[in-house]
């Protein structure tokens, strides 16, 4: 009995060694997308009620790395809903992950416990054995048909008139992709657009158009760096 049990226990060690691998690798994987760290004139209290924890299907918040995990896919991928769910709650519900949609990884940790009998004394003995386990979830905009309190109402971000119109004219005119959530700013050179926080995230109007300027200006470095040298046939 003793050896089978602690067969089931090395197991799921190398099961929780491949959990944690596969976090860490989610993470440093995050970090080599080039976020660059700079200082950020806004501020998540600006959007109170915006921004989440994110939520598993029947509402209860994630915990501890998974909290930090969907966070990052959210705005690396500019997610505004806070509700995450399984691929099979997803049919459950009559609805269907888009084809082609990447899921986003997050960890179940728990212990089960097992009865073993003592080889001396003969008498049967509890033991705790603790696993760890990955899944996969979608976001909800990554599902079609699902209620719809699962997706994030839109709602207006500032009263219109703090907004600068010949500004909002300007960038319009640029056509660049941009799309707003999370808390971070930066060009995602893969998908060639431009993420930025809530306009209600800004200290004032002036600071969210300068931070937009400032990563449109990576799309021109780019952009420069593509193209051929004058003069070169």
């Amino acid at each position: 009995m003793r050896n089978r049990l602690t067969k089931e226990g090395k197991a799921m060690s190398e099961e929780r060694k491949d959990i944690y691998q596969r976090v860490t690798d989610s993470i440093i994987a995050e970090l080599e997308k080039g976020v660059r760290p700079w200082l950020k004139p806004w501020n998540a209290d600006h959007a109170a009620g915006r921004i989440t924890r994110p939520l598993r299907a029947n509402g209860i918040p994630y915990r501890g790395i998974n909290v930090l995990m969907l966070w990052a896919a959210a705005t690396e991928r500019g997610y505004t809903a806070p509700l995450w769910l399984t691929y099979k709650q997803a049919q459950e519900l009559g609805a269907q992950v888009r084809k082609g949609e990447k899921g986003s990884l997050v960890v179940y940790a728990n212990t089960i416990t097992r009865t073993e009998q003592d080889d001396v004394t003969g008498e049967d003995l509890e033991r705790e054995i603790p696993f760890t386990k990955g899944y996969t979830v979608f976001n909800a905009e990554q599902v079609d048909g699902l209620p719809a309190h699962f997706y994030a109402v839109q709602q207006p971000a500032l009263d219109p008139v703090a907004r600068i119109a010949r500004v909002e004219t300007f960038f319009a005119f640029v056509g660049a992709d941009i799309r707003e959530g999370g808390n971070q700013a930066f060009y995602n050179m893969a998908e060639d657009r431009v993420q930025m926080p809530p306009f209600v995230a800004f200290k004032e109007p002036e600071a969210y158009y300068a931070t937009l300027a400032h990563e449109l200006g990576f799309i021109a470095s780019v952009l420069l760096a593509s193209a051929p040298a004058a003069g070169r046939a």
